[in-house]
């Protein structure tokens, strides 16, 4: 069964070129690495009237945005092998060695189990 690792970020709108610049890199090095899918989407059409909008969620201040991300996998094992070439890469070493266009103490994180 597939997995998915997730995440919520709030990114600042005047930011989301240098996100977008980063995340490029990121979806070569996981995709190089075997992930499946590698997709970050920028939040557009996010008020709602039912349940929790994701703005809310992430703490979204004046300003910013959204972001829903996820990377696909064959299976939570295989994220595991994934993940673990992708921190020994120097692409990767580089990459987190420079400064991030967003707060990494508002981003939220989960691996998911795909049932649908």
């Amino acid at each position: 069964m597939a997995y998915v690792d997730g995440f919520l970020v709030p990114v600042p709108k005047r930011k989301v070129e240098a996100y977008r610049r980063i995340a490029r890199r990121a979806a070569n090095l996981w995709r190089d690495h075997g992930a499946l899918e590698y997709r970050e989407c920028v939040g557009d059409d996010l008020k709602t009237s039912m349940g929790l909008a994701f703005p809310k969620v992430a703490r979204v201040k004046r300003g910013e945005t959204v972001f829903f991300s996820y990377i696909v996998y064959k299976s939570r094992a295989h994220r595991d092998r994934v993940n673990a070439k992708v921190m020994k890469d120097p692409r990767m070493q580089k990459l987190v060695k420079e400064p991030m266009p967003f707060d990494y103490n508002r981003m939220a994180y989960g691996g998911f189990k795909v049932l649908v």
